[in-house]
């Protein structure tokens, strides 16, 4: 779960976390300063697109979420660990179905054989 850099209709951007990684990297481009090696850490996620927006506790609805599809541009990406605001509950929206009902993966790094169509966030 992080925040929305600019201003959105939804507050929040969520994901799930499919590697956690780090890299060694020195910079040597402008401005560089030494060749000193540091260590960058970063997630590789699978976003969530948010589909009914109703913001307020006056609305009583859970948010619901559905992954972005694959097909998309923007559908992973890689994540600043400092920019993850917290984990969140999410709970299967069971009566959708699955988004695969024979169980079968479409990507084995995205394991998504037993995602579900969509998914309401926990409060």
């Amino acid at each position: 779960m992080l925040l929305v850099p600019l201003e959105s209709a939804h507050p929040f951007l969520y994901a799930r976390v499919l590697g956690i990684f780090h890299v060694d990297v020195i910079y040597t481009g402008p401005g560089s300063k030494d060749y000193v090696a540091r260590c960058l850490e970063f997630l590789w996620v699978h976003w969530f697109e948010v589909r009914d927006v109703l913001l307020g506790w006056e609305h009583t609805t859970l948010d619901s979420l559905r992954f972005v599809l694959m097909t998309e541009k923007d559908a992973y990406g890689l994540v600043d660990l400092f920019n993850v605001l917290r984990g969140c509950h999410l709970i299967p929206a069971f009566a959708s179905g699955r988004m695969h009902p024979d169980s079968i993966s479409v990507s084995q790094n995205a394991r998504d054989g037993a995602d579900w169509k969509y998914y309401c966030v926990n409060r």
